[in-house]
């Protein structure tokens, strides 16, 4: 039972003041006196219930017996006459029938916590106050028994009312009448803004409207749990959880962390493939507002089953954790790398659309390559806009409308981050195509109603956390979305289990390739040895050979002389130095090998000698041919030289001079092999 204070001491007239141990007795004498009082309270508990129980047992005889009408209370008076000898006859019917009275005593004197039955003052006031607002909206002159009218009962309006702990309204049922226009979405939101004005700002409240029922129930819906962070969720392939939502709004459940408990948590869904509706997505919100918090997550659940390609226009790093990870082909900040990132991903859609259109038409399934998602991830294009315009490139968004338009045959998904004040820069093709779209952060009716392209059926509040926001897929109804919590693992303001939470959705990094050996020149190669030809072989015609002084005067020096055929089908050793105005000698193999004669008739290729330079003095020896062994000199075993653009027909050999007499010029017959 509650304490009962004690009576305090009244000042004696011409006491101003206590000693001090006075003081401390007196306080002292309180502490016992309440102490003693709460014994005897708890002593004599029973006693105070039963007395209480008789107080009330016997009121309610009283009040029963005033309410029998006189002509019956003879009859009722004789019964329990009859009935109290009854039990005093009854072996130890007095003690049982004591015991009874004692324990109904007991049970009605028990306390018994205050039940509320209807609204207190202050409730009835607000009520009424809501009541008096909305007749100028749900009555009109010619209703003859109106509903709503001013100094009418509420009651008849108002049910199914509840309020919460500071007397605001946190559920009404409202009745108007029939002929109010429900179907006009005007109509409904002046209803809407006033009751939320009325009952309470700061609050998010739920309208729903029954018009076959001509009914409107209000209802304060509670905030969305922030404390679910990023995890494996249980989805199928090609399913994507973009955040949670109220447990009314879906029909489905997943078992999640919400801190250390598990719990199941309604998700929304968000569903990408060949057969969706809605391939594309859309997200637009302030600065701040968890735009970019969305896309890290729908990142990394779209490792699990595909590739990731991530263009950030922001430029502030917030997708450096997903830098060198399997499956990420691209992070790309700069205008360059997201042009180039972009044509490649607009080309790799059209190669996966031809490589499955081959594949169905040759009667097989498409390949592998083609059936893994790609995800298209762009983060505020507007920026790449700007900077492309004004260094004279193409947007990038024009490299968007191929992944935008086929993507959804070719397992490829776009995604598309932007904020409100840049809401107009975006394409065509990217407001067309993205059928699902989420708005996040604080935002007006109007800014809601024009990217979800439907109002919500709840009142935006004006501070929300990040995150938060609505969500609509296709033509769905509008839904309350909260996104799991994502943050860059590297920023310092993440919080340590947010951030393990993150690095453990990560997947391994790639190896770094090794850097390539370097490049050696390769050693010469020996001089090729003259071997026998196993089948017959052309003979590689050698060019015609500079005459000497006196003797028949060569070809026009601008064509070159065509290549004469060998007249030794053996390889030749070097020859002997002729005199002046002898012929130039034959070409002579590698003067390191010896010539070795060819089993086959055909004879063997032969390099050319250099063109013989100029006569040697009479008496003297001339300087012996130098070995085809330099670079520019053809290999033995080679069939002929590079094909000449119009070879001429071979000349016939040029035959000796006759022997002339001393101290003439004419050349000697060179000695044969």
């Amino acid at each position: 039972m509650a304490r009962r204070p004690l009576p305090r001491i009244p000042n004696l007239p011409g006491i101003t003041s206590l000693p001090s141990s006075a003081t401390a007795r007196i306080a002292r004498g309180r502490e016992i006196a309440r102490t003693a009082a709460d014994g005897a309270t708890d002593v004599l508990h029973p006693l105070i219930t039963i007395t209480r129980g008789l107080r009330k047992l016997g009121g309610a005889a009283r009040a029963r017996w005033a309410a029998t009408p006189r002509e019956r209370r003879g009859p009722a008076l004789f019964v329990v006459a009859a009935c109290v000898m009854a039990v005093a006859l009854v072996p130890y019917g007095p003690l049982l029938a004591l015991v009874t009275v004692m324990g109904a005593a007991a049970w009605q004197g028990r306390e018994r916590p205050v039940v509320k039955t209807g609204p207190d003052e202050a409730e009835t006031e607000r009520l009424r106050a809501l009541y008096e607002a909305l007749v100028p909206y749900f009555s009109v002159p010619e209703d003859p028994s109106p509903l709503f009218a001013h100094g009418g009962d509420w009651t008849e309006a108002f049910s199914d009312f509840a309020f919460d702990g500071d007397g605001r309204p946190a559920r009404l049922r409202i009745t108007y009448p029939a002929y109010f226009t429900d179907g006009e979405a005007a109509s409904r939101a002046r209803i809407e803004q006033l009751l939320h004005a009325k009952s309470g700002r700061g609050r998010e409240y739920l309208f729903d409207w029954d018009e076959e029922g001509n009914q409107l129930l209000m209802r304060v819906l509670p905030p969305l749990p922030t404390t679910v962070a990023a995890q494996r969720f249980v989805t199928a392939p090609g399913e994507t959880v973009l955040g949670f939502t109220d447990p009314e709004a879906v029909q489905r459940t997943v078992p999640v962390l919400d801190g250390d408990e598990p719990r199941d948590a309604p998700p929304v869904v968000w569903r990408t493939g060949p057969r969706s509706t809605e391939p594309h997505l859309l997200a637009v919100g302030q600065p701040g507002s968890g735009t970019t918090t969305l896309l890290r997550s729908i990142a990394l659940q779209a490792l699990q089953h595909g590739d990731v390609v991530v263009v950030e226009g922001s430029g502030t790093g917030e997708y450096a954790c997903l830098v060198g990870r399997a499956g990420v082909l691209a992070v790309e900040c700069g205008l360059g790398g997201a042009l180039a990132t972009l044509e490649w991903a607009a080309h790799e859609t059209e190669r996966r659309l031809i490589a499955a259109n081959r594949a169905r038409q040759a009667g097989h399934p498409a390949p592998e390559d083609t059936r893994r998602p790609l995800w298209i991830l762009v983060d505020r294009p507007s920026v790449f806009g700007h900077l492309a315009a004004a260094d004279g490139r193409p947007d990038p968004q024009s490299l968007l409308q191929v992944p935008l338009r086929h993507g959804r045959a070719a397992h490829v998904t776009v995604v598309v981050a932007e904020q409100f004040d840049s809401l107009d820069a975006l394409g065509e093709s990217v407001l067309s195509h993205t059928r699902a779209r989420v708005v996040l952060g604080p935002a007006g009716p109007e800014q809601v109603g024009y990217v979800l392209d439907a109002a919500p059926h709840t009142t935006p509040v004006p501070y929300v956390p990040p995150g938060r926001g609505y969500a609509r897929l296709g033509t769905g109804p509008v839904l309350r979305l909260q996104v799991p919590a994502t943050p860059d693992p590297y920023d310092e303001a993440t919080t340590e289990a947010h951030r393990q939470a993150v690095l453990a959705l990560l997947p391994e990094r790639r190896p770094a390739p090794e850097p390539p050996a370097p490049v050696t020149a390769p050693a010469p190669a020996p001089a090729p040895v003259a071997s026998p030809a196993p089948a017959p072989a052309p003979v590689t015609p050698a060019p015609a050979p500079a005459p000497a002084p006196g003797t028949r005067p060569a070809p026009d020096p601008v064509t070159p002389a065509t290549p004469a055929p060998a007249p030794d089908p053996v390889t030749s050793p070097a020859p002997a130095p002729a005199p002046v105005g002898a012929p130039a000698p034959a070409p002579a193999p590698d003067p390191v090998t010896p010539a070795t004669p060819a089993p086959a008739p055909a004879p063997v290729a032969s390099p050319a000698p250099a063109p013989a330079g100029p006569a040697p003095a009479p008496g003297t020896r001339p300087a012996p041919s130098p070995a085809p062994v330099t670079p520019a000199a053809p290999s033995a075993v080679t069939p002929a030289p590079a094909p000449s653009p119009a070879p001429a027909p071979a000349a016939p050999p040029i035959p000796p001079a006759p022997p002339a007499a001393a101290g003439g010029a004419g050349p000697a017959p060179a000695p044969t092999g």
